[in-house]
């Protein structure tokens, strides 16, 4: 079972001269329950090497039991910082992807011409791709073998408007996630701010926040499993 990561290479939040990047949690607690289950995992990111973490995933009130474990894995940390460069991936080497999320998604990965096709030959191929918190933004470019917004009827979610407003980015992120879905004609969905909530249309998995991540793992490999 091999199975691709995607991580944003963006490291600006917006112009406020802080730092983003991927989110510890969303990479980690799939990355493991996807390991510990036996897949062979090879971590891309568009510009390659250490792909940036935002600072705020690394705080006290953001740990997990799945973080702690990736703060001790010196293997996993040696090879994050070997990310490859997304340019060289294919997805024939794979059976499914999965997209943490970050602020730093919003930013890159959402107009990275390589991404976007990639997603639409795991899908066009039938292997699933799952997404998790802001990283279902990276969909809005995406489109189906029609030419419509891939997202048009879909059941999806990702990071609520209510989450981005708590967080206060509301005026910082390029897109409001939320907001860009129901513009695209996404059915999209949401549990209460924070919980853990994740919807499957077909092969595409997207989950809503960093508490979404292992469920939405979880789902992906039930998936792989059918």
């Amino acid at each position: 079972m091999k199975i691709l990561f995607v991580l944003t290479s963006h490291s600006e939040l917006g112009n406020t001269g802080k730092k983003t990047g991927f989110w510890i949690e969303e990479f980690a607690a799939p990355y493991y329950v996807l390991a510990d289950a036996g897949a062979e995992i090879t971590i891309a990111s568009p510009k390659g090497g250490q792909p940036p973490i935002d600072p705020k995933s690394d705080e006290p009130d953001a740990q997990t039991e799945a973080t702690k474990r990736f703060k001790n894995d010196a293997e996993l940390k040696e090879k994050l910082s070997k990310s490859v460069k997304l340019s060289e991936i294919n997805e024939l080497d794979f059976e499914a992807v999965f997209y943490p999320g970050g602020h730093g998604p919003l930013w890159d990965l959402a107009n990275d011409e390589k991404s976007i096709a990639l997603i639409q030959e795991f899908l066009s191929a039938q292997k699933p791709v799952a997404l998790v918190c802001h990283a279902p933004g990276v969909l809005i470019n995406v489109k189906d073998a029609n030419g419509e917004a891939l997202v048009k009827n879909k059941q999806v979610t990702g990071f609520s408007n209510t989450e981005e407003a708590a967080v206060q980015l509301t005026d910082v992120v390029p897109f409001l996630l939320e907001d860009e879905f129901k513009k695209l004609g996404g059915n999209y969905s949401k549990g209460p701010d924070w919980g853990s909530y994740v919807k499957k249309d077909g092969l595409l998995i997207t989950g809503q926040n960093p508490g979404s991540s292992e469920e939405a793992a979880n789902l992906l490999l039930d998936t792989l499993k059918k």
